[in-house]
């Protein structure tokens, strides 16, 4: 579905691949100046190219949102560049599958990057949208934002950690007319699941756990966002969307 979004100007990080590159093109397909932000120079500058190739507009900047200053001067390039930021993806952030995530360093950087990010991007992007009168900001947390997990202590302390930004966020922009959404997926084919998924026996196992019996797909996460960015979600702020074809309906 097309969204009415021309004129605007939308903020993706994390979209070198997967759901982030999902969601910037989009962004693009309906109109909307990308800003395509990862720390992967091959892939994002791989996503702005395929907006391109379609007739988008995109631009790629290279941004660690666990450092301040990157996400400052992501910020500013919206505005600096292009006059406006309207729409915000915060979908930036690693999975650490396999790894000890009570380890001092798999742990800090995990919180870094997918809590302490997303904290950094609002930040930076709520403050531009309240000179412009509004926006909308999207976070993607996981469905282990919502439910436990015996093996990943630090995601799902992450996870769970942005779903409460959010509702903190939105209820602090509430009346300034910045709406703060989450999406929560469930098992989705990315490249961050690729590795693992790889082996048939264990892709049996990830499919098995959602009852559609299959693993999802970035762009069905990608119209979500689209969705709670566009003013169809008008009424909607505070919100965390599970979309996991069914895996946390147990």
């Amino acid at each position: 579905m097309r969204y009415e979004f021309d004129g605007k100007v939308a903020l993706v990080t994390g979209a070198s691949g997967g759901i982030g590159r999902a969601t910037a093109i989009g962004f693009a397909k309906s109109g909307a100046v990308v800003l395509v932000a990862d720390v992967n120079a091959d892939g994002g500058n791989e996503t702005v190219a395929l907006i391109e190739a379609a007739g988008g507009i995109a631009v790629f900047q290279r941004c660690n949102v666990a450092d301040s200053n990157d996400v400052k001067a992501l910020v500013a390039r919206a505005v600096s560049e292009f006059g406006r930021l309207d729409f915000a993806h915060n979908n930036a952030g690693i999975n650490s599958i396999m790894a000890n995530e009570y380890d001092d360093e798999i742990w800090a950087k995990s919180i870094a990057i997918n809590l302490t990010g997303v904290m950094l991007c609002m930040r930076e992007e709520a403050e531009a949208m309240l000179k412009l009168g509004g926006g909308a900001i999207v976070n993607t947390a996981s469905i282990n934002g919502l439910v436990g997990n015996p093996t990943q202590p630090a995601y799902v302390a992450g996870k769970h950690g942005v779903v409460g930004l959010t509702r903190h966020a939105a209820l602090k922009h509430a009346r300034a007319g910045i709406r703060v959404n989450a999406v929560c997926p469930g098992v989705i084919e990315t490249p961050m699941t690729d590795s693992v998924a790889a082996n048939p026996e264990i892709r049996k196992i990830m499919e098995s756990m959602t009852p559609m019996g299959r693993m999802g797909q970035p762009e069905e996460i990608a119209s979500a966002v689209l969705w709670l960015c566009s003013d169809q979600a008008s009424f909607v702020t505070g919100h965390a969307m599970v979309i996991d074809g069914g895996a946390t309906a147990f």
